[in-house]
């Protein structure tokens, strides 16, 4: 048996976006039982030299399916646009991730194979394969976001636990 890139990537990024998706909803459960505005959570950091919860939650989309399309583009530039201010926006941004990469032909990813790839953010360039991108640079950044996001809802007084991060494995059947 084989394992591809598309094997490495997508279904891990699907299961990760799962587990955000989950933890946006406690969040805002957490949220209305505590009669707080959306902005509470979405504008909460761990410190206040990092972005806050809202940005994290937008760049596990932006490391997942925004990175595909840097790598069919041949170049990745950070989105700096502004995050949803809301629980729902939020949820849309990876609802549309999620429905982005089951539409993803593996045969696409796994041609990406030494196509040449670039980082750009200012001045800053970093010239990748698209493989090393996607394995030691967007994956990396995924995995900091979204566990930066866990962590500023933990920190914030949610009831969350390592199972609401990791989501549903990929066991044997």
């Amino acid at each position: 048996m084989s394992f591809t890139l598309h094997d490495a990537l997508v279904p891990t990024w699907q299961q990760i976006l799962g587990s955000m998706t989950r933890l946006l909803d406690k969040a805002q459960a957490h949220s209305i039982e505590r009669n707080l505005p959306d902005s509470t959570l979405i504008d909460a950091r761990l410190a206040d030299d990092m972005l806050p919860f809202g940005y994290q939650i937008k760049s596990v989309v932006v490391h997942s399916v925004g990175a595909i399309q840097g790598v069919r583009n041949g170049l990745f530039s950070p989105d700096l646009s502004p995050w949803p201010d809301s629980f729902a926006g939020l949820k849309d941004q990876v609802s549309n991730a999620v429905t982005a990469l089951e539409k993803i032909n593996p045969n696409e990813i796994n041609g990406f194979l030494g196509r040449d790839m670039r980082f750009e953010i200012g001045e800053r360039r970093m010239d990748f394969t698209a493989e090393n991108f996607l394995l030691s640079f967007s994956m990396p950044n995924f995995f900091f976001h979204a566990t930066t996001a866990y962590d500023i809802l933990r920190h914030k007084g949610l009831t969350i636990g390592k199972r609401d991060f990791i989501g549903k494995p990929r066991v044997k059947s």
